[in-house]
């Protein structure tokens, strides 16, 4: 019996091998009805749909999925899904000619999707790291990175932390400038499951991990890869050759529980 599942993730290169997997009928031939959603708000909008019975499943930042375990979301985490750091862009608008380096963000408002949004959560990281008082951090929210680019031309925001290859294409046309990078201390993301759902359901939870895990070694061992992800995330084929060598996904652990 076909077991429906609502999963969501980032439309970004990492989740790549769902689409792929799914067109193959991979999880279908798991006994899996894969319904797949995109979800460009990020984890903190995915860990709302979990707690809102909307999704059963999410792929998460690592450190927003934590945050909302620890403050009662419904939901655990299963697997790690890419097992490497994510290299977090430390960005401002083009035209913000004063801010030239990470340093010069202090005191400054921070553009982020939500509160507790990985873009929230690595500010106060960075902020960590630079020494400052990340209590007195300012925010601006600003919904996903259309919202992101908005704030930074419109000068309501001045600083905005988002994946480095997915904002790429924004710094080359020269809406943002780059001015540091922050890599998370940590694998980037988890794949989450509902409480209810791993409940009743675990089997066929270890089943799609294993569909999943399978197709990202795929993924990771085929050659064209790189090409398939400039043209489909519209990145140029050297940024999506270097995101490629850096990144490795699970491809068949389970959950350390060192990492938790």
């Amino acid at each position: 019996k076909m077991l429906k599942l609502r999963v969501g993730g980032v439309p970004e290169h990492f989740n790549a091998p769902w689409y792929i997997a799914k067109g193959k009928g991979a999880f279908a031939a798991a006994g899996i009805d894969l319904e797949y959603s995109d979800y460009p708000g990020g984890t903190g909008a995915m860990t709302k749909a979990l707690n809102d019975n909307t999704l059963d499943a999410a792929i998460l930042l690592t450190e927003g999925c934590v945050k909302d375990i620890a403050t009662g979301g419904s939901h655990k985490i299963v697997a790690v899904y890419v097992q490497s750091s994510l290299c977090w862009g430390v960005h401002t608008g083009a035209a913000q000619t004063e801010i030239q380096t990470t340093a010069d963000l202090d005191g400054k408002v921070w553009a982020v999707s939500r509160m507790t949004s990985g873009s929230h959560l690595m500010a106060v990281v960075l902020a960590k790291q630079q020494g400052w008082d990340y209590t007195q951090l300012k925010y601006e929210i600003v919904g996903d990175l259309k919202g992101a680019q908005e704030s930074l031309e419109g000068g309501q925001a001045n600083g905005f932390l988002w994946e480095k290859f997915t904002t790429k294409p924004l710094v080359d046309s020269g809406v943002f400038r780059r001015v540091g990078e922050v890599p998370t201390p940590w694998p980037c993301f988890v794949i989450a499951v509902r409480n209810d759902v791993l409940d009743k359901h675990s089997a066929k939870i270890k089943d799609l991990l294993s569909v999943i895990q399978a197709a990202c070694k795929e993924f990771k061992g085929d050659a064209n890869t790189p090409a398939y992800v400039a043209d489909k995330y519209g990145q140029k084929p050297e940024d999506a050759a270097e995101w490629f060598q850096t990144v490795e996904w699970n491809y068949g652990s389970p959950v350390d529980s060192l990492i938790l």
